[in-house]
């Protein structure tokens, strides 16, 4: 059913993100119908497996593979201080997808845990949206490998670092996170790489391992799904 609504749409020559975006209200309804008992979880599932309509031409920015990931990663030292800021850096872009603001204000306050998983709680993103992020596994390495070494308990979770390798100040400016970003890439020679095309590869590698359009838009903090769809 959900397929002849998605090709009556296609016929009537709309342009594939409406399409997308009425196919999320769709799947949305079904998921909700699903879990008060009024549609079959089989059905629910099946509507929801429903795949959008293709979109035409190419997107802007670059988007990496899972390997490519961690080519980049693997280019923080780990025997550094720095280094290790670096790799919490660069994980936390690619494992919770923020923006280099919402980076840049993360405090080690923000990290707690909510049943027996790690999220950042009720980050205050975009436009003053809030919203709570998973944190994965080896993320939260990454992010404790760097209190420990810096020993930070509070406040700001990552700062600068001053030429002698010691913490400078008690801030993290997006300029740093461009520096970061740029000097990795440039180890493991992928070009043209900037800080929003690691929130990019987040996106991509969660839709990659079945995750559902509503639940990267949520992950991303977009208002609109349209947006994530792009």
């Amino acid at each position: 059913m959900v397929t002849r609504y998605r090709i009556s749409l296609e016929q009537r020559h709309y342009a594939s993100t409406t399409i997308n975006l009425r196919l999320a209200a769709v799947r949305r309804l079904a998921y909700e119908a699903a879990d008060c008992g009024l549609l079959s979880a089989d059905l629910a599932a099946g509507i929801r497996r429903v795949k959008g309509a293709k979109r035409l031409g190419v997107p802007v920015g670059n988007w990496l593979t899972a390997e490519q990931g961690k080519r980049l990663l693997l280019t923080a030292d780990g025997a550094s201080l720095r280094g290790k800021r670096d790799y919490a850096t660069l994980a936390i872009m690619l494992g919770c997808g923020l923006r280099r603001a919402e980076l840049t204000a993360l405090r080690v306050e923000d990290l707690q845990q909510r049943e027996e998983h790690w999220v950042i709680a009720d980050l205050i993103g975009k436009g003053g949206h809030i919203r709570t992020i998973p944190v994965p596994d080896w993320v939260k390495a990454g992010i404790d490998s760097w209190t420990k070494a810096s020993g930070i308990t509070t406040g700001t979770l990552l700062r600068s670092i001053n030429k002698a390798g010691r913490i400078w100040g008690t801030g993290f400016s997006p300029k740093v996170i461009w520096g970061v970003v740029k000097q990795k890439a440039k180890d493991c020679e992928i070009p043209s790489l900037a800080p929003h095309d690691l929130r990019r590869t987040c996106a991509r590698l969660c839709h990659e391992a079945g995750g559902e359009l509503e639940q990267i838009q949520f992950l991303l903090g977009h208002v609109s799904v349209q947006t994530t769809e792009r």
